[in-house]
């Protein structure tokens, strides 16, 4: 059986990602919140009368905090036998906003909380949790049966970057730590898709996603400054994300991909 990661879950995009997933293919579901994993798991199944509630498993998980990681990723161990179970979608999304327009706002704090929840985390998760993902020796069902189930051929880690982490596509400057730390998880992603073709083959793969602007609290701040064409509900946001990381194939990996399966450049 394969079963899906979404971290975090409890608003925003990974909330939508969350109910999309649920209505959209038949597996389970894991998602994550920093507190009140009871709430969060009622908010999301609301209006979802189709859905079987017992798919969706809510854990506790702080990306900044390695112990709740550790535990998040111990609860999924002992839900999912790996003689018989893998993880086949993870949505590794966390994100922090510091828009700096002058090296002289940059202090030590800030910076160290922008790096802790948007590159430090991501990478956390993937420790504790890639190695649910398929391994050579995995058998992955066949592929008319994941069609039916909404699922890729291949087991896909997605981490979530944005466009300004891309050091060719910056011609404005600015926004220092998001940059960087965006940066930093492209870098990543390579090396962890790497990592996982030596273990897994074409059984799975990493990429990275930069979602547009979207109508989050992420960047509220800034929706004034987006044409209208360009600044996404979140519905249509998740739909084209869900589009993509299915699309991008094997040919793909390692790399990052707009909502418009438009290559990000390094």
């Amino acid at each position: 059986m394969a079963w899906s990661l979404v971290s975090p879950a409890s608003r925003g995009i990974g909330f939508e990602l969350t109910r999309q997933l649920l209505l959209t293919t038949k597996i389970p579901v894991v998602a994550t919140a920093r507190k009140d994993v009871e709430g969060v798991k009622k908010n999301i199944l609301q209006d979802l009368k189709d859905v079987d509630s017992s798919r969706l498993t809510v854990l506790e998980l702080d990306v900044t905090n390695e112990n709740t990681i550790l535990r998040a990723a111990e609860d999924a161990s002992s839900m999912f036998d790996a003689s018989k179970n893998h993880l086949h979608l993870a949505f590794c999304i966390p994100g922090i906003l510091r828009p700096e327009k002058s090296p002289t706002q940059l202090d030590h704090e800030s910076l160290t909380r922008t790096f802790a929840i948007n590159t430090i985390g991501p990478m956390l998760i993937a420790k504790h949790f890639s190695p649910f993902l398929p391994k050579k020796s995995t058998s992955l069902p066949n592929t008319s049966s994941q069609d039916s189930e909404g699922l890729p051929e291949q087991a896909i880690w997605l981490n979530m970057s944005a466009r300004v982490g891309s050091t060719t596509d910056n011609s404005l400057g600015g926004w220092y730590s998001y940059r960087a730390s965006k940066a930093g998880v492209n870098s990543f992603t390579k090396s962890l898709d790497l990592f996982l073709k030596a273990r897994a083959g074409d059984k799975a793969m990493a990429m990275a996603y930069h979602p547009g602007t979207v109508k989050t609290g992420l960047s509220k701040e800034f929706w004034g400054n987006v044409k209208e064409e360009k600044l996404f509900e979140v519905g249509f946001a998740v739909e084209k994300m869900l589009e993509v990381t299915g699309g991008v194939g094997l040919e793909g990996r390692g790399r990052c991909w707009d909502w418009k399966g438009t290559e990000v450049l390094p």
